[in-house]
């Protein structure tokens, strides 16, 4: 039996089977895991741990459409390390795979 490798291209991010392709200004992100434990070296509940503002760009949608018709190209790319405001997007789940959707003016910074 072969298993589906996550992928993501042009065509949107395929996770195990499923694929979800943003439109618009839209971005998919996934999220960096949390921190297990803290830098005094406690480890963590699931409860006390933060979700990280931080991520890696998945999949981009077409553009948003301006005034004249033409669509705006993105700031971000696929692969981009990324900085987003703490509550912003929606969360999907695919087939196990955390996903965040989001505008691309949610992103505050690249990670260089």
């Amino acid at each position: 039996m072969s298993k589906k490798k996550d992928s993501c291209s042009e065509s949107g991010c395929s996770c195990k089977g499923n694929r979800l392709q943003p439109l618009g200004d839209r971005v998919v992100i996934r999220r960096e895991a949390a921190d297990e434990k803290t830098k005094g070296g406690l480890y963590l509940p699931d409860t006390a741990k933060n979700k990280p503002a931080r991520g890696t760009v998945v999949s981009v949608g077409d553009g948003k459409i301006l005034n004249n018709g033409n669509r705006s190209t993105f700031q971000v790319k696929e692969g981009d390390k990324v900085v987003f405001v703490s509550y912003a997007g929606e969360e999907s789940k695919i087939d196990g795979d955390e996903l965040l959707l989001m505008r691309e003016s949610d992103i505050l910074a690249i990670i260089e």
